[in-house]
């Protein structure tokens, strides 16, 4: 096995390193091990609706990132108190099996007398507690595993991102997280910092093998490429997330608007607008206009304003009208 050095805080990066080790770089090492961390970020699982899951204006306003990964699985969120693991096996395996790279991690925790164990799906607990959500895929002719570990990480801020913006639901959500997950570090009969835990993580894992590939420079250009092109793209992010059906209802000075929408791969497919508004526009005007539409607020915005709305209904402006629809 051998060990890559990644720093790098930026998940499409991080995301675009194990693709790029999986598609294009040809290592010797029958298997690859990464241990890395992102900013505050949210991963979506590679087959859910990016739209449904998070919440979109929290996420932008407090500089979240959005990464859809190349795994099944669930949503998570990850910051800076957390650490997420990587191997990365040449060979493909005849079915998903996580114990064979979840007991390394559970026998490092075990050394700093941490009593985790695996839950039999895809998560690692204390106590029944989660703190470590995993997944496979196998690409290319190999095995990808990855995983989460919650150290220290902010469970108001997690809550947050991932439910609507009310006071009392989240209040709820942050009481209910605490009851169903947990932090590494509440549980260390000696307490350490996070770069701590990843040093001692990092040797319980390698067995004290030195082995290690530095990135060079070539390899970091063409990762940052592939982080561009695939990881922090639109088409990537939400364009992936599967045809679901939405109303979205607002009450204006001007009246009550409904929208029923049809959005296939983040893109507003049809358009059907009710209400008691007041206007003198013709309504499929704005309707047209919203079809074929990236399902996101910008988007939606611009489209609105190109049908000059302002002359069309009383009393209901464009920001407004793209709040409630996204």
């Amino acid at each position: 096995m051998i060990y890559i050095e990644n720093n790098s805080t930026d998940p499409f990066f991080n995301f675009a390193l194990e693709y790029y080790l999986i598609t294009e770089k040809q290592l010797p090492e029958e298997q690859i091990f990464i241990f890395w961390r992102t900013e505050p970020t949210l991963m979506i699982g590679k087959y859910q609706n990016t739209i449904e899951e998070i919440n979109e204006d929290f996420a932008k306003k407090n500089g979240i990132k959005v990464v859809r990964r190349i795994t099944g699985g669930g949503t998570i969120y990850t910051d800076m108190g957390g650490w997420q693991f990587s191997f990365i096996t040449r060979g493909l395996a005849e079915t998903i099996d996580f114990n064979k790279y979840i007991g390394p991690v559970i026998d490092g925790l075990k050394k700093l007398d941490v009593p985790a164990e695996f839950n039999s799906r895809n998560d690692l607990v204390i106590h029944g507690k989660k703190f470590s959500g995993n997944a496979q895929c196998m690409l290319n002719g190999y095995t990808l595993h990855h995983g989460s570990l919650l150290f220290n990480t902010d469970f108001e801020q997690m809550v947050k991102c991932l439910t609507v913006d009310d006071y009392k639901i989240i209040s709820k959500g942050i009481k209910s997280v605490k009851e169903r997950v947990t932090n590494i570090s509440e549980h260390l009969t000696t307490p350490i910092d996070t770069d701590t835990f990843k040093k001692l993580m990092v040797e319980s894992i390698m067995q004290g093998l030195a082995a290690e590939y530095k990135l060079t420079a070539a390899d970091r250009e063409r990762i940052e490429a592939i982080a561009k092109e695939k990881f922090e793209s639109w088409e990537w992010n939400y364009g992936k997330s599967p045809k679901f059906n939405i109303t979205k209802t607002g009450r204006f000075d001007g009246g009550k608007m409904e929208f029923k929408l049809d959005v296939n791969k983040g893109k507003i497919m049809d358009c059907h607008i009710y209400g008691d508004f007041f206007g003198t526009m013709d309504i499929t005007v704005l309707s047209d206009a919203l079809i074929g539409t990236a399902y996101e607020k910008e988007s939606i915005k611009k489209a609105i304003e190109a049908c000059d709305i302002k002359q069309g209904f009383y009393n209901i402006n464009v920001d407004e009208l793209a709040e409630i629809i996204c």
